[in-house]
């Protein structure tokens, strides 16, 4: 887990915001044109040089928890499938026959050794082979070894599957993360245990994943799910190249004020949100429990999808273990689709009404312009 000594420090730069009424700030407003948010051009783009060319967290460690385990999902219209061979090995394939194009499996997890495709009968391993054709003999003479599923990018690591979703691409997992991969190690992600998983349907994704990134709205948005235990306006950032470790903290962090620091245990009084770009969010995994999101682009400009897994360090067994993760569970999915998510799908169906020409983020929205800079930056450098 993170280090007590790291723990503290962070808890010590966010007591003195509470104590000054301040917060980390950017050195200046940033004026971001409402365009970006609805420019189909620029939203193809967005999902063509960077969510295709970028590692993406597809999945999560403990969804594949054996050999034989599988995940099908689509991503940005992509058709993905995930296994875990009977080597221990995660591989990623487009999920897709090689026959006429069927999809071998509906988007799920489970545990399978093979994968017939439902449309002629083709069979493939876990390792994405080509083991079989239906009737062969009528068939005619094909190269099965040149008719195995497409591979995708992809390496696991730090509790997460990293899939890149162009076909013979490279993954470069140490560079796209640099520091922040010692920072994602000590949650120690791939001892956690699924306890609920559950997608979500939000606004546009930047519109849906900006609310990730700052606290100024806790207060007057979240006044019965996350403003009674949670400060309001008060951020401690540290960016490590594009991702960010944001510490939020919560009401309880002033009765550190009477404790020796050298007595301090931050984790109960500092709420964490780690975001890995473009797209991802974990939070609350300093304690016992917390949240994945998973934020994809929809179809198109104005929707996308959340996937929302609810962790756990340790399986729920007794009865009070059990109400407490399924209240959090509750919380979490109130305040995301109810709250976040129910105020991003007014504000997306405004942007086209002129009211605004730019969206003005504030110096004490640091993690939102900080995510909008890197995103322009790629954009700017891919060719």
């Amino acid at each position: 887990m993170i280090d007590h000594a790291q723990a503290v420090a962070l808890a010590q730069r966010a007591l003195a915001h509470l104590e000054a009424g301040t917060t980390d700030q950017a050195e200046d407003v940033l004026r971001v044109p409402v365009a970006e948010y609805l420019d189909p051009d620029r939203w193809q783009r967005e999902i063509d040089l960077v969510f295709k060319r970028v590692p993406l967290a597809l999945a999560l460690s403990a969804e594949l928890p054996g050999a034989g385990s599988y995940k099908a999902l689509d991503v940005l219209g992509t058709p993905v499938l995930l296994t875990r061979g009977q080597d221990g090995v995660v591989r990623a394939f487009l999920n897709v026959c090689r026959h006429r194009g069927a999809q071998l499996c509906p988007a799920g997890t489970g545990t399978r050794h093979r994968f017939r495709c439902p449309y002629h009968a083709w069979v493939y391993d876990d390792q994405g082979s080509l083991v079989a054709v239906h009737k062969p003999a009528t068939f005619g003479d094909v190269d099965t070894a040149e008719l195995g599923l497409r591979p995708l990018p992809v390496t696991e690591s730090l509790g997460f599957v990293w899939v890149c979703l162009t076909p013979g691409a490279t993954i470069d997992l140490d560079a796209w993360l640099g520091d922040y991969a010692r920072e994602l190690e000590r949650l120690e992600l791939d001892k956690w245990h699924v306890y609920e998983q559950r997608e979500l349907a939000g606004p546009g994704w930047k519109v849906a994943f900006d609310g990730y990134l700052e606290s100024y709205h806790i207060q007057a948005l979240h006044r019965t799910t996350f403003a009674p235990t949670s400060t309001s306006n008060l951020m401690v950032v540290d960016s490590f190249g594009p991702h960010q470790r944001i510490l939020y903290p919560v009401k309880s962090l002033k009765t550190l004020r009477d404790i020796p620091v050298e007595d301090w245990e931050p984790a109960a009084h500092c709420g964490t949100v780690y975001t890995v770009f473009p797209n991802v969010s974990i939070a609350g995994a300093w304690e016992g429990h917390g949240v994945v999101s998973q934020i994809m682009p929809g179809p198109g400009v104005d929707a996308s999808r959340t996937v929302q897994t609810i962790l756990t360090r340790v399986p729920p067994v007794t009865e009070e273990d059990r109400r407490y993760t399924a209240e959090f569970s509750e919380l979490v999915e109130r305040g995301v689709a109810d709250e976040d998510y129910r105020t991003g799908f007014d504000v997306q169906a405004a942007l086209s009404s002129g009211a605004n020409t730019h969206f003005v983020f504030g110096r004490n929205e640091l993690a939102l312009q900080h995510h909008h800079r890197w995103l322009d930056r790629l954009l700017a450098d891919a060719k």
